[in-house]
């Protein structure tokens, strides 16, 4: 049998190759194979072990290296499933290397050095190692007892490292501990340990913990990076963050991985000083961070409402040259849905479209969460109808969103088309109890009270209670209805639930109030009283005439300062409107100066050296035309105290109409001003605003007669 260096061989080509029979075959040169002499002779010449000549080139893939036992999960193995000698010839053959000689296909031989290389080798320990993941427990030991009396270590290792069964993988263990000598034993616990990884096994993991320091058995780098990154993908990060932060305890020192890794970890565990502080390090450092890394910090940004932040992570993230991916898109269109900024997350979906990424039910949800909180409803409903064109049917929470958004708007048709179509979800995503209370505000916001009721009747069928939200609807209707007696009934059947009137159910029924005849006011308010004590005895000063305007002021004040700030605004809009209903105009103005005393309205006027304006916007009717009254006043003071006006005034009403109601605030202060005489006029340019001059307003201030600047 002939042998030759690889270096006196020419690389095969395929005019030169034979059949796979009689191909020639390449073994590394410290094969067992005894070459004959004068291969012995020139032997001397060369170094001990042909692989250390640092002009070698690197092993071929077919022949993997030995397992490092540094780090065995990252070792250049081949798969299980790469090709190998034993393959019958079917593998591709490696050209010839300096480190390999050649050996006659045909020679006894061949086939003892073919189940003698390494590559062989690997393979029969990966599939010994796929039978241990679908093997029985009890028959573990069985087949590791294939591997001899006294396997080396090395075996060990590459037997666990491709196991993905972690319960059999801790059996492996055990028969490994219990049979051969074990050098390291840290090494072994860290293969184990990353199988637990593979497997999401947190307890499993954490017991071997405790067992590795019971034994006495120190954990290195390799030991805290395989806990952290499992606690990682077991959404565990206060786990990783317990564990990162033991690690000086034992000597060990985090690489750049895990820095990046944690500042993924202190962001989910809320720490957003220490994930912030890392980042800032990551930075400065150039640390090699990941996309999930970034999505972590934008998120931690938004979450803290620095949302300005985020979006300089996202910059700064493809300045270094970091592609972002739909997570990264996902996590920035979630934090400017929160930010309120729907503009900003159409041009974001737009880039991300453009690069051709394909959105996927996170992204969906996003834009769904974005749109519908920010009322953009066309946006909304366009996304949702996109998402049932390509299969991805939204659950429960994003259904209520929508219809929660067109109950907001007055959207009706297509709430009960969203319902009808949550009903017949092929998924069963059913309306639950907020379903049926969107739809319910819907129906009663507009005015539908036979649809509500309607509603309210399936409601309880489908078993659900009426929860507060969907009385304070239907009071809201029946008190827009004029049906006064339904009011109490609906308050009663709420009390007979046990449920606790709030600060805005009763604010509901304080609304009701305002648009209830004076012969009937009286049940109402005897509704308020039971709900609220201390609003309904200011309900009851307000009404009697022979009460003085301090004692009102007083009451008002320690009611306002009693209730929480969300319905502070909503309950003086009422307490004014009343007032101003029942023609009592100097005790609406009385509580108009306690609100903005207490900065519950703020900015009503404005002055510059060009125009002074009144801004009523976001007041209720009877609280502009009450500011309007006191602004005319102080304008006749300015002018009775030598001041002189600018060359224009305006008043600030605002564009907006509220779709339940008939007629917007800017359209019914117009026709006011029309019958007052007042001089202002609608600017064209200036949607909203009611101008006009310095001349026009004086002579009207002469002319005018105070008591006629309020209508009730």
């Amino acid at each position: 049998m002939a042998f030759h260096l690889s270096p006196a061989v020419p690389p095969l080509t395929s005019s030169s190759s034979s059949s796979s029979s009689s191909s020639p075959q390449f073994f590394p040169i410290s094969s067992p194979l005894r070459p004959p002499s004068w291969m012995r002779r020139r032997r001397s010449l060369l170094p001990s072990h042909p692989l250390s000549l640092p002009f070698l080139p690197p092993p071929h893939p077919l022949n993997p290296p030995k397992v490092s036992l540094q780090d065995p999960q990252t070792s250049p193995l081949p798969p299980p499933d790469s090709p190998s000698p034993d393959d019958h010839g079917s593998a591709p053959q490696p050209p010839p290397f300096k480190n390999s000689i050649w050996v006659n296909p045909n020679s006894p031989r061949a086939s003892h050095l073919r189940r003698h290389s390494s590559d062989s080798r690997y393979a029969r320990l990966s599939r010994l190692a796929a039978s241990l993941d679908s093997a029985e427990p009890d028959a573990v030991a069985a087949a590791l007892a294939s591997l001899g009396p006294a396997p080396p270590e090395q075996d060990a290792v590459i037997v666990l490292n491709s196991m993905t069964n972690s319960r059999n993988a801790v059996l492996a263990l055990r028969w490994f501990q219990e049979t051969i000598k074990i050098e390291k034993e840290v090494i072994l616990y860290n293969v184990a340990l990353k199988v637990l990884r593979k497997c999401k096994d947190w307890d499993g993991l954490e017991a071997f913990w405790g067992e590795m320091l019971e034994k006495g058995t120190n954990p290195d780098n390799v030991t805290f990076s395989t806990a952290i990154s499992c606690a990682r993908q077991c959404n565990m990060p206060g786990k990783a963050v317990e564990w990162f932060e033991k690690m000086p305890e034992f000597g060990c020192d985090p690489d750049d991985v895990t820095y990046s890794v944690m500042i993924d970890a202190y962001g989910r565990s809320g720490n957003v000083e220490m994930a912030l502080g890392l980042y800032d390090r990551a930075r400065k450092e150039k640390w090699k961070l990941d996309p999930v890394t970034f999505a972590t910090v934008i998120r931690v940004y938004s979450v803290s409402g620095n949302f300005d932040g985020a979006l300089n992570v996202y910059e700064e993230m493809k300045a270094l040259g970091v592609k972002p991916n739909v997570v990264i898109y996902n996590t920035l269109l979630d934090a400017m849905g929160r930010a309120g900024r729907p503009w900003q997350v159409k041009t974001i979906y737009k880039e991300m479209t453009s690069k051709s990424l394909a959105p996927n039910r996170a992204t969906y949800a996003a834009l769904l969460r974005a749109y519908s909180k920010a009322r953009y409803a066309e946006d909304a409903l366009a996304v949702y109808r996109e998402m049932k064109e390509k299969g991805m049917e939204p659950n429960v929470i994003l259904y209520n969103m929508l219809l929660s958004m067109c109950a907001d708007i007055g959207s009706v048709d297509e709430a009960v088309e969203l319902f009808k179509e949550m009903k017949e979800s092929p998924n069963g995503y059913q309306p639950d109890s907020w379903s049926y209370s969107s739809l319910i505000t819907a129906y009663s916001c507009s005015g539908k009270v036979t649809e509500a009721e309607e509603m309210l009747n399936d409601m309880l069928e489908a078993g659900f209670q009426p929860n507060i939200y969907v009385l304070t609807s239907l009071i809201q209707c029946y008190g827009k209805a004029k049906r006064t007696d339904s009011v109490v009934n609906a308050f009663d059947k709420l009390l007979e639930l046990g449920i606790k009137p709030d600060d805005r159910f009763s604010g509901c029924l304080l609304n009701v109030a305002t648009q209830t005849a004076t012969e009937e006011l009286g049940k109402i308010i005897g509704c308020i009283e039971r709900a609220n004590f201390q609003l309904g005895s200011l309900v009851k000063l307000l009404v009697d005439e022979g009460i003085d305007y301090d004692t009102v002021r007083q009451d008002a004040e320690k009611l306002l300062n009693s209730v929480s700030s969300e319905v502070k605004k909503a309950y003086c809009n009422c307490l004014i409107d009343l007032c101003v209903n029942l023609n009592h105009l100097e005790r609406a103005c009385v509580l108009l100066d306690l609100a903005m005393q207490l900065e519950i309205y703020t900015d009503l006027q404005s002055r510059s050296a060009t125009q002074w304006s009144l801004h009523v916007k976001g007041l209720s009717l009877g609280a502009a035309l009450t500011a309007l009254h006191v602004w005319m006043n102080d304008l006749t003071k300015s002018l009775q105290n030598g001041e002189d006006l600018p060359p224009l005034l305006g008043i600030h009403t605002g564009h907006g109409k509220h779709k339940y109601s008939e007629k917007g605030l800017a359209s019914v202060f117009e026709s006011h001003l029309r019958e007052i005489n007042a001089p202002f006029h609608e600017a064209p340019d200036k949607v909203g605003w009611f101008l006009t001059t310095k001349v026009a307003v004086k002579s009207w201030l002469d002319s005018r007669n105070s008591s006629d600047l309020v209508i009730a």
